[in-house]
């Protein structure tokens, strides 16, 4: 290779590097537009990047170092701070203070990286008075920044739609008041996958309002990929809050070809994904080896199979490479 290759190359790399290092400066205020992510000139946008695990069973990961290797290293241009409610030992119901500070540490990180952050309230059950006092507290609080993406409820089980709507508007009004623009995510029933309701009765008198579909690729087929392109024929802006490889219990074994399957869909349709999950647990959907550092700096024989994949799909779409 000749000098000048060699530049150019060096010049790409850079240009790529800094484009990612820029990306809330370049994209700015995110809206929706019918069912699509738009930046601040009104072009559509795909988010893509990953979700830490629960914050309350891996608070090691919560820090902005880390936040900042995930934008550097895995390319990602959005994380999301899973803030566990009930489940583990340092949940926000049993230690609510230590549970903001690691979820402001990621936000922080975000905003240095200069990347997305979706304050996820990962609960499966309605919790609507400590949902109320944690989004009117962190909207007061970060609301003026455009990084800040709202994840009201994670993943409902139980509930019926008209449940989940009713908790939903309660705390849409809470973030509103503080802040007007921001996006803010929506649940779907079962798991976020019967988008179907929410697209037949949508929130309304809102903006910036989008609804939440997740899939693991080796349970969900392409019934739940042609239930959401119905939702998003009917007008009901969808966005991949969490998705990976592997069966819907986060374990068993890989299905690249459903997966992918489920990316090129997601490209075609410019829908945002967020992988799972920044982890380091004795299962297939955790990234981590017990081995990886709490900082970041993580060498591939850090990663497991689906962080190594998932770094792959990061770099790929995110830097077109």
């Amino acid at each position: 290779m000749n000098l000048n290759s060699k530049i150019i190359l060096f010049l790409l790399a850079l240009s790529c590097s800094m484009a990612n290092a820029q990306f809330v400066k370049k994209h700015g205020q995110l809206s929706v537009k019918g069912t699509q992510l738009v930046d601040k000139n009104q072009k559509s946008i795909v988010l893509r990047g990953v979700s830490l695990g629960w914050h309350s069973m891996w608070p090691r990961f919560y820090n902005e170092k880390a936040v900042g290797w995930l934008t550097k290293n895995f390319k990602c241009n959005v994380v999301r701070a899973a803030m566990g409610i009930e489940a583990g030992a340092h949940s926000y119901i049993k230690e609510p203070e230590f549970s903001k500070d690691k979820i402001e540490a990621v936000i922080k990180g975000a905003i240095k990286s200069d990347i997305y952050v979706i304050i996820d309230w990962h609960s499966h059950n309605v919790n609507l008075k400590e949902a109320t006092a944690y989004f009117d507290e962190i909207s007061k609080k970060y609301g003026k920044y455009p990084n800040v993406i709202y994840e009201v409820f994670n993943e409902p089980d139980h509930e019926t739609w008209p449940e989940i709507k009713v908790y939903s508007e309660a705390i849409i009004q809470v973030i509103r008041a503080n802040d007007p623009d921001n996006i803010i995510l929506v649940g779907s029933p079962h798991w976020d996958q019967d988008v179907n309701l929410p697209a037949a009765d949508p929130i309304k008198g809102h903006n910036n309002l989008m609804y939440t579909m997740h899939f693991y690729a080796a349970t969900h087929k392409k019934e739940l990929r042609d239930r959401t392109d119905v939702a998003i024929q009917s007008g009901l802006p969808i966005f991949v809050s969490e998705s990976a490889g592997m069966e819907a219990t986060g374990d068993g074994p890989m299905d690249y070809k459903s997966w992918q399957e489920y990316i090129d869909w997601m490209e075609e349709r410019k829908i945002s994904w967020i992988t799972w999950s920044i982890s380091d647990k004795d299962e297939t959907c955790s990234m981590l080896k017990k081995s990886a550092h709490s900082e970041g700096n993580w060498k591939d024989e850090d990663l497991k199979e689906s962080g190594l994949k998932t770094r792959e799909l990061l770099r790929k779409y995110n830097t077109g490479k």
